[in-house]
């Protein structure tokens, strides 16, 4: 109550006592000191309304003579002296268990031990403050006795002093299990399967060979396999097959007759990043082609990450010529800076920190601002190069330029989140980028091999994504581990983070649940079905339909991944929730459904428009005619149209039922018509499977 922005009651203190001065002030000296009596602490307001000796609109929170109460009673009897400036601060909290198996039912008392800088510990069990992760799974009391109501894994998060720990619960569905039929196909493989075996998980089944292609193409380059792609694959009997496609989708075969997706797989990462990069005509059209431009490059020539982030954060000169540069063209002041920064390239959300230490964490306002010291020198100016109202800004670094602790006033040194501060006589950002991109830099690695994890397996091993730390663990920590290990080992190579994920067998899995892992939403039992994005989505139906949209000002044939921007005018790709780029979280593209969406598929003009299109797939289908003058029979139709919009064969079932419906059709172009309207608006088009 009294952390809220104004306090309650003309009380405010800091958010779980974050800020230890500014709280004396209040219970000490605001108000007259109307709060603490020095003469009778025992009737001091201070005690008096948390114990209910007086209405309290909080209710009772502390107990008469307690120990707290007691030690509080003397600190005012002692006058309320401030902290001993010299007093050893916590460090670190430790909490043990670090990691619990047991059963449902179990009842477990955690023991929470405070580290101090001066090296000694403390046992702060008494103090800290307990909160469950999953209320469906554990419960916690104010002491710290954890009873097990639920089967799975969760942490309990401990604060105390400005700092937070977890304590692991793993409750196993069911004991001893063998993975019968299980392979690893690489290490990922192996660190799951060891997870399964300690939650007592079967996984489902690999996916078969239609399914595959179709979550392969869509997941590395955005768009479906044509008919000829699907059937060749299906047909392929080589055990390596679906190893040699995920080469050939990411261009490392080595030779270039195989490497034909490279503009695809361009195209549909750079999407990817230029919505998190806010790219947008809004602020310069020319700086966005230039980021488009140089984002392209980076993906077709798949530069390491490394040297990617750095030429982001290290960037000067004009938005225009220089891509990279408009990344200081949107996060133009050294605050939005660092809360892009941060949380794109490390994974961390620091907006709380901005204004008060961060409640599940452990950083606070001195490294927030310590941080955006980084970015103090970095400046925007207007250039006329282009004339007066040509729109151009150039990113220069000045001399001069510090960044002062809101509070305390004290100008603080360029700090990462971890380590001692940095510089660089040059610019401050050299500093950052050589921390940063080092391969000693866990954070740097695990934040972008756990991006890509979502990306590509549906959920993160941290969810979401880009909320990395203590009190938010990975689900299986040794994977993490491993990951950052092999992707740092790999010169940081993008293209080679997507092989290793997706030749697992763990990417390969059916997305069905069984009866035995449909409980599981964590730990990747099973395929995670994915919505697809508005572009991905709209070229889908352009393939399905054999048909082309036309974008204002572009040429006709441009995919809709292949859009530079948020600003295009399309009635579809808005309703689908293309996002306007106005934020760096994943959370800005919504995969949820909603009902103009819905209505949309299955009422709306553009879709029945392509269907009907006198140059689209059915037309051909219809008109086409053999050497010998006959025309597609209508098995071969429907055959198609289900490669065409499903990649995969249609079922005995599906041909007959179709069949029924030619027969009742007014048509054949009407039930071809009404077939494919039927496969665009089913689950298993509209999701990746």
């Amino acid at each position: 109550c009294h952390a809220a922005q104004y306090g309650q009651g003309g009380f405010k203190l800091s958010v779980f006592g974050s800020e230890l001065d500014q709280d004396r002030e209040a219970i000490v000296r605001d108000r007259a000191q109307r709060r603490l009596s020095f003469v009778e602490p025992g009737e001091s307001l201070f005690l008096k309304k948390p114990t209910m000796q007086v209405p309290h609109g909080g209710g009772k929170r502390l107990a008469a003579g307690s120990v707290d109460y007691e030690m509080l009673k003397a600190w005012i009897a002692n006058g309320a002296p401030k902290p001993d400036a010299k007093a050893p601060e916590v460090t670190k909290v430790s909490v043990f268990p670090a990691k619990r198996l047991g059963g449902v039912g179990l009842k477990h008392q955690l023991r929470v031990d405070a580290t101090y800088s001066d090296g000694s510990t403390r046992d702060v069990t008494a103090w800290a403050k307990y909160d469950s992760m999953d209320d469906g799974m554990l419960l916690v009391n104010g002491d710290g006795l954890v009873t097990v109501t639920g089967q799975g894994q969760a942490p309990v998060m401990v604060r105390f002093e400005g700092q937070a720990e977890i304590s692991l619960f793993v409750i196993p569905y069911r004991e001893s299990i063998e993975l019968v039929g299980w392979t690893n196909n690489n290490f990922i493989d192996e660190l799951a399967s060891a997870k399964f075996k300690e939650l007592g998980i079967d996984p489902s089944p690999l996916c078969d060979d239609a399914t595959f292609i179709r979550r392969a193409f869509l997941d590395a380059i955005g768009q479906v396999p044509t008919v000829e792609e699907t059937t060749a694959f299906v047909a392929d009997t080589d055990p390596a097959k679906r190893t040699k496609l995920i080469d050939r989708l990411l261009g490392l075969t080595g030779d270039p007759k195989l490497d034909i997706y490279n503009d695809s797989y361009s195209a549909w990462w750079t999407l990817k990043w230029s919505d998190l990069l806010r790219n947008t005509s809004g602020r310069a059209e020319q700086g966005m082609w230039a980021m488009h431009n140089w984002l392209r490059t980076v993906f077709r020539e798949n530069w390491g990450y490394d040297r990617m982030v750095r030429e982001m954060v290290t960037a000067k000169g004009s938005v225009f010529s220089n891509g990279p540069a408009n990344y200081f063209n949107v996060n133009n002041n050294p605050t939005e800076a660092t809360e892009a920064t941060v949380q794109l390239f490390l994974g961390v959300r620091m907006e709380c920190a901005k204004c008060h230490h961060h409640p599940f964490e452990k950083y606070g306002q001195g490294d927030y601002y310590g941080f955006a010291a980084f970015f103090a020198r970095v400046s925007n100016k207007s250039s006329e190069e282009f004339g007066a109202f040509g729109g151009e800004s150039v990113v220069i670094v000045r001399n001069t330029g510090e960044v002062s602790h809101p509070k305390t006033g004290k100008v603080l040194k360029p700090t990462p989140l971890e380590g001692e501060s940095v510089d660089h006589p040059l610019d401050r950002r050299i500093g950052l980028a050589d921390w940063m991109t080092s391969k000693d830099n866990g954070m740097f690695a695990r934040s972008i091999v756990n991006r890509y994890m979502g990306y590509l397996m549906g959920r993160g091993l941290v969810d979401p994504v880009d909320d990395m730390r203590s009190t938010n663990p990975p689900t299986n920590p040794p994977l993490m581990d491993a990951l950052a290990k092999h992707f740092a080992e790999s010169g940081f190579n993008l293209k080679q983070l997507m092989r290793t994920i997706m030749t697992s067998r763990l990417y390969q899995l059916d997305s069905q649940p069984t009866a035995t892992n449909a409980s599981d939403r964590r730990f990747y039992a099973y395929y995670r079905v994915k919505r697809l994005s508005a572009e991905a989505l709209l070229d889908a139906i352009d393939r399905a339909a054999g048909t082309q949209t036309k974008f204002k000002n572009l040429p006709l044939g441009t995919k809709a991944i292949e859009l530079p921007d948020a600003e295009y005018p399309d009635f579809f790709l808005n309703v689908f929730a293309k996002p306007k780029r106005a934020s760096v979280c994943e959370c800005e593209r919504s995969p949820d459904e909603n009902l103009a969406q819905a209505l949309h598929t299955l009422n709306g003009d553009i879709i029945a428009n392509k269907l009907a299109d006198a140059k689209g797939r059915i037309a051909t289908l219809l008109a086409f005619k053999s050497a010998d003058g006959k025309p597609k029979a209508h098995e071969e139709i429907v055959r198609d149209l289900y490669l065409a919009a499903l990649c995969r064969q249609p079922s005995d079932a599906e041909i007959a039922a179709s069949q029924k419906f030619l027969e009742q059709a007014g048509s054949p172009k009407e039930c071809y018509e009404d077939l494919l309207w039927a496969l665009i608006n089913s689950k298993q088009f509209l999701f990746v499977r």
